[in-house]
């Protein structure tokens, strides 16, 4: 079985581990705060406090699972060892829709990274999927849930 990889920039990764150190050193300690206070009500069989708190330490352990798992198999992309003209993760793409003339700057970046709202898609989207490997000046066809469009890439910078 091939090894998993988590694809990111070297800013995501970081973000990553902050958040660990956050969820290890502040929001385990709050929750567990939490469980011992809730307990001290008595009865755990009818304690909303209690369930609350320990369904909230069910999502902290998962999230801490889910995050170390991100680390360990991290592959950090230095946007600046590919070719300065293709598209990779790590990356800013400006393209402009064939027939029109509205350019869209998106900059790819790993799954847990994206933020569409501020121009960052995921490197599993199918924009990127599309784009990625391709060279400024292509042609690129790219299908989306909502249809296919053919973009030109305009400018591809690191």
């Amino acid at each position: 079985m091939p090894e998993k990889s988590y694809p990111m920039t070297a800013e995501g990764k970081e973000k990553l581990q902050a958040e660990l150190k956050n969820l290890k050193l502040v929001k385990r300690p709050e929750v567990i705060q939490r469980i011992k206070v809730a307990r001290s009500f008595g009865d755990l069989s009818e304690n909303s406090e209690y369930d609350a708190a320990k369904d909230e330490q069910s999502h902290v352990e998962d999230r801490i699972a889910q995050v170390e798992d991100m680390l360990k198999y991290a592959q950090v992309v230095d946007a600046d060892s590919v070719d300065p003209n293709e598209v990779s993760v790590g990356k800013t793409i400006t393209y402009t829709e064939v027939g029109t003339d509205d350019p869209e700057t998106y900059t790819i970046v790993g799954s847990d990274e994206s933020d569409p709202l501020n121009g960052k898609i995921s490197n599993d989207s199918p924009i990127a999927q599309a784009l990625l490997g391709k060279k400024k000046g292509e042609t690129v066809s790219i299908t989306t849930p909502g249809g296919q469009f053919d973009v030109v890439i305009n400018k591809v910078e690191a």
